[in-house]
C-alpha cells in the first residue's frame, strides 16, 4: 500500500458549511423536520388566546346578565325577587347576592334554594384530575399565561369584601380568578342607579378549562401522529440519502487504500436519481481505474520479461567475448552484442511510446481531419522515405481516395498517421514478393471505415484477438528476429481507441487470401450526439 497522498483541499464557496459542518447528514435531516414541527407545535401557544377569548365573551355574558338582574329586581316585590334569583341562578349556574346600601348582604340565592355550582376540594381528587391540574400548570407556564387571583369566599360576605362593588353607581365590573381545582370563577358586580343595592354575580366557569383541555388534547395528539410520521419519514429519507452514501464513501476509502484486490462498488441499478448516478460513476470508476492498474502491473511484468532477453543475450555475448580467441569468432559475438543493443533501443523507445499514449491522448486537442488527404500525405512521406522507390521494396500500395470532404474525423492526425504506418508497414511485412497493398476509406451513417488489406497468409480466427496485445509479435518466415516489439498494434489499438473508434481484423472480403485490418471512426455527426 502506498503513502496517502495528502491534496490542498480547494472547497468552492456554494459548497462551504460553516457552523452545520460537524453535523451528520441524518442529524441534519431530522433537525429540519422537527424544526417544522416545532414551529406546528407553536400553535399550542395560541390556545392561551383562544382562552383569553373565551374569558372576555363570559364576562361579556356575566356583565349583561348582571344588568338584566340590577334592572329587574325593582319591578318585584320581595318574594319575586327571591324567585326570581333562584330561577335566574339556577338557569345560568351562578350564585346571586344582593346587598344593601349599608354593605351588608339581603339575598343569596345559594341560600334560597340548592347551590347552582359547588367547589371541588383539589385533595379529594383522583390522580388523573390531579395530573391534568399540573398539566395545566405546565402549559400556562410555558405559554406565559398572566397569574390569576385565587378565588376565596369571604368571612364577612360583605360588599365591601368584593373589589367588583367598589365601581360607581350605575356600573359594571368583572373579575376572574381561579377556583382552588384551578378553574375559573367570574364575578361581576354593578350596584343600582340610586345607590340603593348593589349585585354580585359569581359563576364557576369550568367549561373554559374543559374545552382548553380539549383543544389542547387534540392538538398534541396531532402534533404526536405528525411527529411520528416526520420521524419515520425523516429515517426513511435518511437511510434512502445516508446509507448508499456511506456505502459509497466506505468502498471509496477501500479502493484508495488498495486493501483488496476487488473491491465492488454498488452500482444501485434501480435508483434512476442523483444518488444512483454517483453510484454508477464510482462503480465505473473503480472499474476503470482497477483495469489501469492491472494494465500497468501487467504492462510492468511484460517489459521486465521482454527486456530478460536482449540483456541475457547481450551479456551471453559479453561473456564469450572473454573466452574467445578466433577474431572472427570475437567479431561475430561484436554483432551478436550490438544486434541487442539495438533490439533494446527499439524496446525501449516502443514501450515509452506505449506508456504515454493514453495520457497524451487524454490532453491532445482534436481537430477536423480529412482522411483522404491524411492518408495520401502520408503516402507520399514513404515513397520520398524511399528514395522514390516506394520504400517498400517490390510491394504495391494502391489507395482508392474517397471525394474530398466526404471521409472527415475528429482527431490527432500524429497519432492516426501512427496507427496506419503501423498498419502499413504489417501489411507490407506480410505481403509476397510483388504484393499488392489496397488502402480503402468510405462512409457510413455513423462511421468513417479505413481498410488495410494485404495478399499474405492472414490471421487465423484464434490469433485475431491475442495479436493486439502488448509484445505479441507473429512475424513473417524468415524475417531477422527482434526487428519488432510486439508493441505495434498495441499501441495502435490504444490510439484508436483512443479516438472512440474500434480496430479488428478480418478476412479479406473478395475471397482473396490475406488479412484486412479495418478502423471504424465515429463521424463527427455522429460525436455530437
Amino acid at each position: 500500500m502506498g503513502p496517502v497522498t495528502v491534496l490542498p483541499t480547494i472547497e468552492p464557496d456554494d459548497l462551504r458549511l460553516s457552523w452545520s459542518r460537524g453535523i451528520s447528514l441524518t442529524a441534519r435531516i431530522l433537525a429540519v423536520n422537527l424544526f417544522v414541527l416545532a414551529l406546528f407545535a407553536g400553535g399550542l401557544f395560541f390556545l392561551d388566546s383562544y382562552r383569553g377569548q373565551l374569558i372576555q365573551n363570559r364576562e361579556a355574558d356575566a356583565m349583561r346578565q348582571a344588568v338584566i338582574i340590577r334592572d329587574t329586581l325593582p319591578k318585584l316585590d320581595e318574594d319575586g325577587q327571591k324567585a326570581f334569583l333562584l330561577k335566574f341562578g339556577q338557569l345560568n349556574q351562578s350564585r346571586i347576592r344582593v346587598y344593601g346600601a349599608d354593605g351588608q348582604k339581603l339575598r343569596d340565592s345559594f341560600e334560597l334554594g340548592k347551590p347552582a355550582y359547588a367547589l371541588n376540594d383539589p385533595s379529594q381528587q383522583n390522580w388523573q384530575k390531579k395530573m391534568a391540574q399540573r398539566l395545566d400548570q405546565g402549559f400556562d407556564f410555558l405559554v406565559m399565561a398572566p397569574r390569576l387571583e385565587v378565588f376565596a369566599e369571604p368571612k364577612s360576605d360583605s360588599s365591601g369584601d368584593w373589589p367588583e362593588l367598589s365601581n360607581k353607581a350605575g356600573g359594571v365590573k368583572t373579575i376572574t380568578r381561579l377556583a382552588p381545582d384551578f378553574t375559573h370563577i367570574i364575578s361581576t358586580g354593578t350596584m343600582a342607579s340610586d345607590g340603593s343595592y348593589s349585585i354580585l354575580s359569581t359563576t364557576n366557569a369550568r367549561d373554559i378549562r374543559l374545552l382548553v383541555r380539549a383543544e389542547r388534547f387534540r392538538i398534541a395528539m396531532f402534533f404526536l401522529l405528525v411527529l411520528g410520521i416526520a420521524i419515520l419519514l425523516s429515517l426513511f429519507l435518511a437511510r434512502t440519502i445516508v446509507r448508499p452514501l456511506r456505502r459509497l464513501a466506505h468502498a471509496a476509502v477501500r479502493v484508495r487504500l488498495g486493501r483488496a484486490q476487488e473491491v465492488t462498488v454498488p452500482r444501485l441499478p434501480s435508483r434512476r436519481d442523483e444518488i444512483g448516478m454517483l453510484a454508477r460513476a464510482l462503480s465505473d470508476m473503480s472499474t476503470a481505474l482497477r483495469q489501469r492498474i492491472d494494465a500497468t502491473e501487467a504492462f510492468a511484468a511484460d517489459v521486465a520479461h521482454e527486456i530478460k532477453n536482449p540483456l541475457a543475450s547481450l551479456r551471453s555475448a559479453l561473456d564469450g567475448m572473454d573466452h574467445v580467441k578466433d577474431p572472427a569468432l570475437k567479431a561475430q559475438l561484436m554483432d551478436v552484442a550490438k544486434a541487442d543493443v539495438l533490439r533494446m533501443d527499439r524496446l525501449i523507445s516502443d514501450i515509452s511510446e506505449a506508456s504515454r499514449v493514453d495520457a497524451q491522448l487524454a490532453k491532445a486537442k482534436f481537430e477536423l481531419i480529412d482522411v483522404g488527404d491524411m492518408v495520401e500525405q502520408l503516402l507520399q512521406a514513404r515513397e520520398h522515405r524511399g528514395g522514390g522507390g516506394g520504400g517498400d521494396g517490390d510491394i504495391r500500395i494502391a489507395f482508392a481516395r474517397p471525394r474530398k470532404g466526404v471521409a472527415m474525423i475528429w482527431g490527432e492526425d500524429i497519432r492516426l498517421e501512427r496507427v496506419l504506418n503501423n498498419l502499413i508497414d504489417n501489411a507490407v511485412s506480410f505481403s509476397p514478393p510483388g504484393g499488392l497493398v489496397e488502402i480503402a476509406a468510405t462512409r457510413t451513417e455513423e462511421h468513417i471505415l479505413i481498410r488495410v488489406s494485404d495478399e499474405g497468409p492472414g490471421v487465423p480466427k484464434q490469433e485475431r484477438e491475442a495479436i493486439f496485445r502488448r509484445f505479441h509479435s507473429e512475424r513473417p518466415a524468415g524475417e531477422a528476429f527482434g526487428k519488432h516489439s510486439g508493441l505495434g498494434l498495441a499501441i495502435a489499438r490504444t490510439i484508436v481507441e483512443g479516438h472512440e473508434g474500434s480496430i479488428n481484423v478480418y478476412d479479406r472480403e473478395d475471397g482473396k487470401s490475406g488479412a484486412c485490418f479495418e478502423i471504424a471512426l465515429p463521424t463527427p455527426e455522429a460525436r455530437l450526439e
